[in-house]
């Protein structure tokens, strides 16, 4: 057994394009659990916010908002490094070029909303007054970058899911499905809810399901990725 790890490790090593897609996917396996840890710990930290009434984007204003600012650039670079391991995964057949393209989407929109920083409102920083507060010319660029990102994730979930159909993998088929209709309902919720609590905590759940799928598809990936044999 021993032998033989070695031998694939081996075998890995001369095979560069491999090594490179595998280690390109393996940011799609930990974007997900890194963003969701880092908001998580502010949200449960941050005075005054509060996780059934205020978006996670909101943490970007305030003294330690710089931390919610630098965790979703960080989310959408590794974001758009998966969307290259998807490309090279992927090739050849259904989905290879539009499901990484939106993918990629999706991590420049998470960049751009980190950039362009969400507005403040209900009570969050401490200190503002409750209500939704004055849109500044920021707060929609953010907005309209997390609704552009959002769309392709979606697309992509769908994209991906006729690709694992034409491959006969009814799991991930129905999987993929799933994920991108129940993003799309919360984030419909979450758009058009004012706010109401079990609309963010519906968006909350699609946050968590959508980065679920991305890492459980680039871990997927990875796996399948067999090294070349020289």
């Amino acid at each position: 057994m021993a032998q033989q790890t070695t031998s694939t490790a081996n075998t890995v090593a001369r095979d560069p394009r491999t090594s490179v897609t595998r280690s390109l996917l393996v940011y799609g396996v930990i974007a997900g659990p890194l963003y969701i840890a880092v908001s998580l710990a502010q949200a449960l930290t941050r005075e005054g916010f509060d996780l059934t009434r205020h978006a996670w984007s909101m943490l970007a204003n305030g003294g330690p908002g710089w931390i919610q600012i630098a965790n979703l650039v960080v989310a959408g670079l590794a974001s758009v490094a998966c969307a290259a391991g998807l490309r090279r995964a992927l090739l050849p057949g259904r989905g290879a070029t539009w499901a990484p393209r939106l993918v990629g989407a999706y991590g420049v929109s998470l960049v751009g909303a980190g950039i362009f920083r969400a507005d403040p409102g209900m009570g969050f920083p401490a200190g503002t007054p409750e209500g939704p507060g004055p849109v500044s010319w920021h707060g929609m660029l953010h907005f309209a970058c997390g609704a552009v990102g959002f769309l392709c994730v979606i697309a992509a979930c769908f994209v991906i899911g006729r690709r694992f159909a034409a491959e006969g993998r009814t799991g991930w088929a129905v999987c993929s499905g799933l994920t991108g209709a129940l993003f799309l309902v919360t984030f419909a919720a979450m758009a058009s809810g004012g706010g109401a609590v079990w609309a963010n905590l519906a968006f909350v759940t699609g946050i968590v399901v959508i980065w679920g799928w991305l890492s459980a598809l680039s871990l997927h990936l990875y796996r399948r990725t067999a090294p070349r044999h020289a």
